[in-house]
């Protein structure tokens, strides 16, 4: 698509490349190294992409998950997920998985983690 900047990504953003993927540092991250794992193929959301893209997405998070550990040996968990459909927040129509780093105390109180996007919901 041609006005998609996931179609559109700058080749020095890329961080690394699959063959059916890209990552890229967020450039809003939640924490330092926060990045978005992109399909190549234009699609709107996970719900839409193919056997072979669906395949690829674990390897990918493992070897993500290694490499940021490498960069950042503070790293101790990650919260992994997907804004898919407006009502969900999604802004960017175009496929992406966020894998964000966690740090030991870099928030006061991580339990629910990802239940947090309805922050009365978190605690439980």
């Amino acid at each position: 698509m041609s006005n998609c900047i996931f179609c559109n990504l700058p080749p020095q953003r890329i961080v690394h490349e699959y063959k059916h993927f890209y990552v890229i540092r967020d450039a809003f991250p939640v924490t330092p190294l926060h990045s978005l794992i992109i399909t190549k193929r234009h699609v709107v959301s996970y719900f839409q992409c193919s056997k072979a893209e669906l395949e690829e997405i674990p390897i990918i998070l493992d070897t993500q998950k290694t490499e940021l550990k490498y960069l950042d040996n503070e790293i101790t968990g990650y919260n992994i997920g997907m804004n898919i459909g407006e009502d969900a927040g999604q802004s960017i129509f175009h496929c992406h998985i966020h894998i964000i780093p966690r740090r030991e105390d870099d928030t006061p109180n991580p339990r629910g983690g990802i239940r947090g996007v309805i922050p009365e919901k978190q605690n439980y």
